[in-house]
């Protein structure tokens, strides 16, 4: 009896150690799995949220897509430009040849504000502007290649600050592209050949187009009717009479 009281004790220890070690094993296990659900639920959580945010901005670039295919038919008329010559819409063909100058020569040519306009997509300030408020007759021409891209036939007060105009001469001589800064989302427009900023499209004009060619000053040249002949523009004068 003696023996066998002297070995139950350490019979106890060792089972005693055992069970702890199992316990706390399974309590770990425990504790992984807990961590590994939570981890799940935030994983598909997060999962979730992307696909919502994509699924939304999906559907605002489809909206915004949808508004600038709108606005781009709405644009849409006789062509412009072709074989490398401007026709009128009455068929007469222009004897003046358009080019655009090098980085180099326009950064001598232009001035610092036009150049910012043009080449970075800058704006110049409402109400102190050149044409904001010019109500003389004649075009407006793009100040880098000279190609004809509003009448004053087609030009109102908008209340704005800026040139507005219900439609550009020929909508072939400029073209639509989305402008996502200033963290808004606009229609920009660039004349086709010289492909500089000229301004924004928006479709709260008066009719008949229902459209406002927002446009900078800097970025066009005005010719007054009466020097359409002299500077090359003369079978523009019968917009003019």
């Amino acid at each position: 009896m003696k023996r066998s009281t002297k070995k139950m004790p350490i019979f106890y220890c060792f089972m005693t150690l055992f069970l702890g070690s199992q316990l706390a094993f399974a309590a770990d296990m425990m504790d992984q799995g807990m961590k590994k659900n939570t981890s799940g639920h935030a994983m598909g959580t997060e999962m979730q949220d992307s696909m919502d945010v994509k699924a939304m901005d999906k559907g605002m670039k489809k909206s915004m897509q949808d508004n600038m295919l709108d606005t781009q038919d709405r644009m849409k008329e006789k062509p412009m430009m072709h074989d490398g010559k401007m026709k009128m819409d009455d068929g007469m063909s222009m004897k003046r040849e358009y080019s655009v100058p090098s980085d180099e020569e326009l950064r001598k040519s232009l001035t610092p504000l036009q150049y910012k306009v043009t080449r970075k997509e800058g704006t110049e300030p409402a109400f102190n502007n050149t044409y904001w408020d010019n109500h003389d007759a004649g075009l407006y021409v793009d100040v880098i290649s000279g190609v004809p891209l509003f009448s004053s036939t087609d030009k109102y007060d908008s209340g704005t600050g800026w040139p507005s105009f219900t439609k550009p001469l020929d909508p072939d001589a400029v073209f639509v592209t989305e402008d996502r800064s200033f963290f808004m989302v606009r229609n920009e427009v660039r004349s086709k050949l010289a492909d500089a900023h000229l301004g924004h499209v928006f479709d709260d004009g008066p009719q008949p187009t229902g459209l406002r060619y927002c446009m900078n000053s800097a970025a066009l040249r005005f010719i007054p009717a009466d020097e359409l002949e002299k500077e090359g523009y003369g079978d523009y004068v019968h917009l003019f009479k």
